[in-house]
């Protein structure tokens, strides 16, 4: 029997659920949450999160923006001349600090949200021993930040995540394929929602439903793209 002839899937929008209220929550990024969910009322004015690749610290750092109405700016974009627009904010989020980050302009940062009784949420894949800070003031000053780590999504969070990234598309995906998937995936938010767009899309084209042999097969090229 033939195949069925393949359609060219078209790239309709949809909207990804990424309120604070859609965050999803699990072992691997409680303490991060909860911390952020308390601002302004922090241990410390400063927060430095730190999680790898995938963990979920796009969504929970763009949902705090949306809560609290923070400026936000690349760690490798921080000036010294952008640090008065930055602290008329509520709140500050400097992110990617691992990428590199100018010592005097952060210093300057801090100093400077302290004096105007603000907030700074710095991210990061690492912690700042490794930033190559030289600044003996600012590490000083990022040792007294409260540190706070999301980890890789364990296996009730990253199930949780796939049903809602299917939902997003319309999808009510049986959840055997979703057990299916989260056995043989990286344990990463980021592959997940790589995977369930590939996904989707293979459907379509085909123009049939998501199975076991469909979702394995698209997730072997998924982890072979990464």
């Amino acid at each position: 029997m033939a195949e069925p002839p393949r359609q060219l899937p078209l790239d309709l929008p949809h909207e990804a659920a990424l309120s604070r209220e859609d965050y999803l929550v699990g072992g691997s990024n409680r303490a991060a949450f909860e911390l952020l969910d308390r601002w302004p009322d922090w241990p410390s004015p400063v927060v430095v999160l730190a999680g790898p690749v995938g963990s979920g610290k796009t969504h929970l750092v763009g949902a705090f923006q949306e809560e609290t109405g923070a400026a936000v700016i690349a760690a490798k974009d921080l000036r010294e001349t952008a640090v008065e627009i930055l602290v008329a904010s509520p709140a500050v989020i400097v992110e990617d600090a691992h990428r590199g980050v100018d010592d005097t302009a952060l210093f300057h940062l801090l100093n400077a949200a302290r004096q105007a009784d603000r907030t700074v949420l710095i991210t990061s894949r690492t912690w700042p021993a490794s930033w190559n800070i030289a600044l003996p003031d600012l590490m000083s000053r990022l040792r007294a930040a409260t540190p706070v780590e999301i980890l890789e999504p364990d296996d009730d969070l990253l199930r949780r995540v796939l049903v809602k990234l299917f939902a997003d598309r319309q999808i009510s995906i049986d959840i055997g394929v979703v057990d299916y998937l989260v056995v043989r995936m990286e344990r990463s938010l980021e592959v997940a929602m790589r995977a369930v767009e590939a996904i989707d899309r293979e459907a379509l084209a085909g123009r049939v439903g998501i199975t076991k042999p469909l979702a394995g097969r698209v997730l072997e090229n998924v982890h072979k793209g990464a």
